[in-house]
């Protein structure tokens, strides 16, 4: 099945917030969940369609002139491994890149806290290009270690 890719869009809080509960071992915190809500409505964010009916989205959030973050994203698990995550971070490169922004980062839950999901997330930000840049375990908490990962655009 073809997919498309739509925006960059504002708004979309309704049409992600399905998804992201799809997610529960990505995002299985309900205050996690609401504070994405609440933040996706006024980001650029781009929809992955087929036959009409989103089964992904990425969300980016500006810093400053320079850099943006992958704020959120979220596939439908029926769609992993398909291509949806590549073609949703192109679409979020070429804006990004038509903003004059140089730099992508994105937080991930970082490798001294094993966990199969988020090794998976890791390899696939690598495969798109980012790079580990630092591990921080005060910007969660010291459970949830977070690692910064770049990528120069």
């Amino acid at each position: 099945m073809p997919t498309l890719i739509e925006g960059p869009l504002q708004g979309q809080s309704v049409v992600c917030l399905p998804i992201l509960r799809m997610l529960p071992d990505w995002f299985g915190m309900e205050a996690g969940i609401q504070n994405y809500e609440r933040e996706i409505g006024g980001l650029p964010t781009f929809l992955a369609m087929m036959d009409g009916q989103p089964v992904g989205f990425l969300s980016l959030k500006q810093h400053s002139p320079w850099s943006m973050e992958v704020f959120v994203m979220g596939v439908n698990p029926l769609f992993h491994r398909c291509g949806i995550g590549k073609s949703l971070m192109q679409a979020a490169e070429a804006y990004a890149r038509e903003q004059a922004v140089e730099y992508l980062q994105v937080k991930t839950l970082g490798p001294s806290r094993p966990d199969e999901g988020y090794a998976a997330t890791r390899a696939f930000y690598a495969a798109v290009g980012f790079r580990p840049l630092e591990e921080f375990k005060q910007i969660w908490d010291a459970n949830n270690p977070c690692l910064i990962m770049v990528k120069r655009l």
